[in-house]
């Protein structure tokens, strides 16, 4: 609805978001499906979130509910049979905008399950398996988690190290952030 006003829609929203996940999660750990459905889950969200005609296609009262679904289908029909009945039953219940909520709640149950974290890591050159690997071990443990997933970020103006971002904490070893806490030091 937009008749609310924007704290309370997004309260609600993020709440029946929680509801879906939820159900599709514990669907998904029922038929030992964690990974297939987190995987299709993460190329639906991205889909949702690069395609703002696509959302707003699906959440138009001008396509009936039969074609939004037919559309479901043939855009995502090789994806795992639970995605897309979720995604289906999202335009029956007139939610299909709460997509990437219900595609973000599934990844932190998924990961809190299998202990895994987000990180974003930073860095000036693209990260080899090794480093991956060593940067997962290193830093899951400082968080209580068994590893990372890692998404690499370039950023040439690192200078070099790199900046890590899990969740809402940043453990910034790289050049610049070293030059900019010597620099304080030396200004005082």
């Amino acid at each position: 609805r937009n008749d609310c006003e924007g704290r309370r829609c997004s309260v609600s929203q993020s709440t029946a978001a929680k509801r879906y996940a939820i159900a599709l999660f514990q669907l998904a750990q029922q038929h030992n499906q964690l990974a297939h459905v987190e995987e299709d889950l993460r190329e639906v969200k991205m889909v949702f979130k690069e395609n703002s005609e696509l959302q707003a296609m699906l959440a138009s009262p001008k396509l009936s509910s039969d074609r939004k679904k037919e559309l479901i289908r043939e855009l995502f029909g090789q994806a795992n049979p639970f995605v897309v009945n979720t995604l289906q039953v999202l335009i029956d219940r007139k939610r299909i905008n709460e997509v990437v909520a219900v595609a973000t709640e599934f990844a932190t149950l998924s990961n809190e399950a299998q202990g895994i974290a987000d990180a974003k890591v930073f860095s000036t050159r693209p990260l080899t398996d090794d480093e991956r690997a060593a940067i997962s071990s290193a830093f899951a443990q400082k968080i209580g988690k068994q590893s990372l997933r890692i998404e690499n970020e370039i950023d040439p103006s690192l200078l070099g190290g790199i900046r890590i971002q899990i969740g809402n904490r940043i453990f910034d070893s790289s050049v610049s952030a070293k030059l900019d806490r010597l620099k304080k030091q030396l200004i005082g």
